[in-house]
């Protein structure tokens, strides 16, 4: 690592001893070319990332029961998503929808990232939906809050009929049954751009478009205050004290800190009651993700602002585990979306 980088500490691996060895490896290689790539001076050295992120293209030959299209909602700020539809899925069935917001702190990855394109290729043919992943405006070029602005821009295409104009394949999809998913800074997206809808909601600024419910996988939240998890879990894989930190600054609006309602959504600066049509949400935890702590003060805020959420709780889980097949939480996990999505879409025609 180079001075250019985030500075190196040694800490103790909080790495659970189950985890098999390619998990560890990518991880751990992940974890290196990410903090290489973040420079002293709040750039990231997109050229070093690129190295490591290896993509997939779209096909509209289906691969492991899925076929892929690219469809673009605004080139000038290069906001697309990758939409992912089961081959086998019959005509005029009505598939429930996943709009889903990639990891990667704000500042990192996209849906053709060969780790996410296999992940929503997997989620689509396992849990039974359309999934549209969200390409979304990275920091620290584009900071906050355009990452929310781009979400709530997809749910307005694809309420308007952008999609069904776009790839008119995908006419069968039921918008009243579209769910927000994201993994880690995609599930901070998830709140923020599921609060934009409801806003609107409430005025009536919706034609099809309903949200059922929201997903949030391991989401990137935090405040000023360091946690007792995040001490005990210095050194683990994906998520630290010092790379969180880079990576706020990067998002956040110059001068701000990490007490802003974006991080800490309940925190001392948080703003206004929570939106009537705001839905039911599923939250994620792992026990070795050193942001346990601060996902379980936003299970509280939602539950005592009359929010329903149901939280699952993965004691062994790293931060990131969902992404790796091998490891048996996550497949519990797609089971338990599937049985979210069962109990909140709507009825089928």
């Amino acid at each position: 690592m180079t001075d250019e980088s985030i500075s190196a500490k040694p800490h103790r691996a909080a790495v659970s001893r189950q985890l098999p060895w390619k998990t560890r490896l990518y991880t751990s290689l992940l974890t290196a070319v990410i903090d290489a790539s973040c420079r002293s001076n709040g750039t990231v050295n997109r050229l070093l990332f690129s190295l490591f992120d290896v993509r997939s293209s779209a096909s509209a030959k289906p691969a492991r029961g899925v076929r892929t299209a690219d469809v673009t909602v605004d080139s000038s700020r290069n906001l697309w998503f990758r939409l992912f539809l089961p081959s086998s899925s019959s005509s005029g069935a009505q598939i429930p929808v996943f709009v889903f917001f990639h990891g990667g702190g704000f500042a990192f990855m996209s849906p053709a990232s060969r780790a996410y394109d296999d992940y929503c290729r997997r989620v689509c043919h396992e849990v039974e939906v359309a999934v549209v992943s969200v390409n979304y405006r990275l920091s620290p070029e584009n900071r906050y809050p355009s990452q929310y602005e781009d979400g709530l821009d997809v749910l307005r295409f694809l309420d308007g009929g952008g999609l069904a104009t776009a790839d008119p394949t995908a006419a069968d999809l039921d918008l009243s049954s579209c769910f927000l998913v994201g993994d880690s800074a995609g599930g901070n997206i998830v709140h923020h751009v599921a609060r934009r809808w409801a806003a609107d909601a409430g005025q009536g600024g919706w034609k099809s478009l309903q949200l059922a419910g929201m997903v949030l996988i391991q989401p990137y939240f935090g405040g000023e205050e360091r946690t007792e998890a995040e001490v005990r879990l210095a050194g683990a894989p994906m998520v630290s004290v010092e790379r969180t930190d880079w990576l706020w600054r990067a998002f956040l609006p110059e001068g701000a800190d990490r007490d802003h309602e974006a991080v800490n959504v309940f925190g001392p600066r948080a703003t206004g009651e929570l939106e009537a049509a705001l839905p039911e949400a599923m939250l994620v935890v792992g026990g070795f993700d050193p942001l346990q702590d601060w996902q379980r003060r936003y299970y509280e805020g939602m539950t005592t602002r009359g929010k329903a959420v149901r939280l699952l709780e993965y004691p062994d889980a790293i931060h990131g585990f969902y992404a790796f097949p091998e490891l048996k939480q996550s497949e519990a996990l797609i089971e338990e979306m599937k049985a979210f999505v069962e109990a909140h879409r709507s009825p089928p025609n």
